[in-house]
């Protein structure tokens, strides 16, 4: 995958293309879209190789994705206007078949950890050195799969699995800390043999330099974000969880994304 480096011009245009493609459809979900869209637009811009697999586990964030891979230029205009559409490969959560770089169908959460480990034991069999990312939300780290799959990749010594977590503190029905709380989850896992790391996930610097460092064991990536980045009247919103934009928001949130 030829590697293009994510400028702050290249993310601009991509919050915007998120938005139109989400106004455009009527779908929600955006807030937690715009929070993952950073880390989601550096790994594909900057370093996935051609065997490497990323796995998007919080699949409601699937417009990230498709715009991840519009800006890399794998998906055009014509696609994206298709997003949420019937019969459309752009479905509301990440397809089972038809984009190469989606290998699974994802939504129902807590089961995309477990495809990245068996995905990253598969490569291990092979003795391939692709590696594989995968994306979760902070939510997903209430469901017993996920811990499950955690305990797999420790066991199976998967230093070719990293995974993300996309900490923005908020669920569909509230706070991940009023819901279930698992603060702080950095130090849940290093009850485990796994490398863990905290970062603000809205730092472009900070995400290279955490995907760049030497890797000798599984490893997650806590990326502290925030719900509904880079639109002011959605950050840290619940309501940005859900609810689409209504036109008087979108034309709102366009003028201040051609602000900045």
């Amino acid at each position: 995958m030829k590697k293009i480096i994510l400028t702050s011009e290249k993310l601009k245009a991509a919050r915007k293309r998120l938005l139109q493609m989400h106004f455009e459809s009527g779908v929600g979900h955006i807030g937690g879209n715009l929070s993952a869209l950073d880390s989601m637009l550096v790994i594909f811009h900057e370093y996935l190789e051609a065997d490497d697999k990323f796995i998007l586990s919080k699949g409601h964030s699937a417009g990230a994705l498709y715009t991840s891979l519009w800006s890399i230029g794998r998906l055009q205009d014509a696609d994206l206007k298709l997003f949420h559409k019937d019969d459309t490969l752009l479905a509301g959560h990440p397809p089972a078949k038809g984009i190469a770089e989606i290998p699974f169908a994802t939504g129902s959460l807590g089961h995309g950890l477990s495809l990245a480990a068996g995905t990253a034991l598969g490569f291990k069999l092979k003795n391939s050195a692709a590696q594989v990312i995968c994306l979760t939300s902070d939510g997903e780290w209430q469901e017993g799969s996920t811990w499950e799959a955690l305990i797999f990749s420790c066991h199976q010594k998967l230093n070719n699995l990293t995974v993300l977590v996309d900490h923005n503190n908020l669920q569909g029905f509230g706070s991940t800390t009023d819901t279930a709380s698992m603060a702080p989850l950095w130090k849940k896992f290093q009850g485990f043999d796994v490398e863990v790391q905290v970062i603000d996930g809205h730092d472009l610097d900070a995400i290279r330099a955490a995907l760049s460092g030497e890797q000798t064991r599984f490893r997650i990536i806590i990326l502290k974000t925030i719900k509904g980045r880079g639109v002011s009247f959605m950050e840290h919103r619940m309501d940005s969880h859900y609810l689409p934009l209504t036109e008087n928001q979108f034309r709102m949130a366009s003028e201040e994304l051609d602000s900045l």
